[in-house]
């Protein structure tokens, strides 16, 4: 009885020892997280083995230096891709004028106009081909008349810089006779305060005559293409 009892209290002393132990383990400075109080671990840390064992991969959208790589190459703009030709001259970008042409049919209607296109923007820009014409009745674009228009001459293309100029020039069956006038076709003169000018792509331009009104025949009128060269 004297050994069990001695097996007992040993026992007992290592039952106690390992209580202790254990006890000791779960304090602060043990050496264990402890989570009792909701302290948690970080969700962004991992190991320091899965640490080690990623350092080194590349980040997704990135080369393994670090550097970044387009996905694609940019587009190359237009005026790059046609050799840096300049564009259309917007509407816009035009100051229209007109005047009398010096050199025009005999007559005594407005005979020929010379219509000037002044680049007010500060990009150069391209002016192209025969314009389209219409009397303005009463000065009212709204009460256009289109003219017949017979072409004349190649259309090229004018590019024309800032402050830069172009010009067409538009010849109109002319007005015989004194007074009102009269037309060789039999037909009776008209008069428009304005004529409405329209060059392809570069919209329609309302122009008045420095000196009086637009006096003409038929409704025909031979155009020129634009040029770079003042029209005489």
């Amino acid at each position: 009885m004297r050994y069990m009892n001695g097996m007992r209290g040993s026992a007992m002393a290592v039952v106690v020892a390992s209580a202790a132990l254990a006890v000791a383990g779960c304090q602060p400075g043990g050496g264990s997280a402890d989570t009792s109080d909701g302290d948690v671990t970080p969700s962004g840390a991992i190991s320091s083995a899965a640490s080690s064992s990623t350092s080194g991969a590349p980040k997704p959208g990135s080369s393994a230096s670090g550097s970044s790589t387009p996905s694609a190459s940019a587009p190359a703009s237009s005026a790059s891709a046609s050799g840096g030709s300049a564009a259309t001259c917007a509407a816009g970008s035009l100051k229209a004028t007109a005047r009398q042409a010096a050199v025009r049919p005999t007559g005594t209607g407005t005979g020929a106009a010379v219509v000037e296109f002044t680049n007010v923007s500060g990009q150069t820009c391209i002016l192209q081909g025969h314009p389209t014409v219409a009397g303005a009745a009463n000065g009212s674009p709204e009460m256009n008349v289109p003219l017949t228009v017979k072409p004349t001459g190649a259309a090229a293309p004018v590019k024309v810089a800032p402050g830069g100029k172009a010009w067409v020039k538009l010849t109109f069956v002319q007005v015989q006779g004194e007074a009102d006038g009269y037309c060789v076709s039999g037909s009776a003169p008209v008069l428009y305060p304005t004529m409405v000018v329209r060059l392809p792509g570069s919209g329609a331009h309302q122009v008045a005559l420095d000196d009086g009104q637009f006096a003409e025949c038929d409704d025909t009128v031979t155009v020129t293409a634009v040029s770079a060269i003042t029209p005489s």
